[in-house]
């Protein structure tokens, strides 16, 4: 299997902030960008493995570092930046830009993982990442520590499940 650039999956999607898209306090509902994050992340997946099926392993974390107003554009760009046999990390950023002004913030990050599927739903192994800018070596170089993160918090969350009822609350 040959290895991929990181740019190859590359994913930009701007679009503009509509009045139905606030909260009430004005501005971007965090629920809205989610969506937006996991919807460029599938692509990039898809783009870097050529199958069928990526599904969302993990979300380690989306910071929402300031608030998108309706003023702004949101453009959201997602790229593989590590692979593991069958796993994907994706990094998402997104930048605000105020369309009057032109000043563009990074308004939040993430990284998600992704596994890419067969046709019977099984995962399969994709292909390396090769990293090329200072920005994809970075998060390239950083990426075994949240590798490592993901896994103690993977198990972390197993061992909660054990805790959690499944009893509903009316049957108390």
């Amino acid at each position: 299997m040959n290895a991929k650039k990181a740019s190859e999956s590359r994913i930009v999607n701007t679009a503009q902030v509509l009045s139905c898209d606030l909260n009430n306090y004005n501005t971007l509902f965090g629920g809205i960008l989610m969506k937006k994050l996991d919807d460029a992340a599938t692509l990039s997946a898809r783009r870097h493995s050529r199958v069928k099926e990526c599904v969302t392993a993990s979300t380690d974390s989306i910071d929402f570092l300031c608030p998108i107003h309706q003023t702004d554009s949101v453009c959201v760009e997602s790229f593989v930046t590590y692979t593991g046999r069958t796993s994907m990390e994706i990094f998402c950023k997104v930048i605000a830009e105020d369309i009057g002004t032109g000043e563009r913030r990074v308004a939040a990050t993430a990284f998600l993982t992704f596994v890419a599927l067969d046709e019977n739903k099984m995962p399969v192994p994709v292909p390396v990442v090769i990293p090329e800018t200072e920005e994809e070596k970075f998060l390239y170089e950083t990426a075994k520590e949240r590798a490592e993160i993901r896994k103690l918090r993977r198990k972390k969350s197993k061992e909660l499940a054990a805790y959690i009822s499944l009893e509903k609350p009316w049957d108390k």
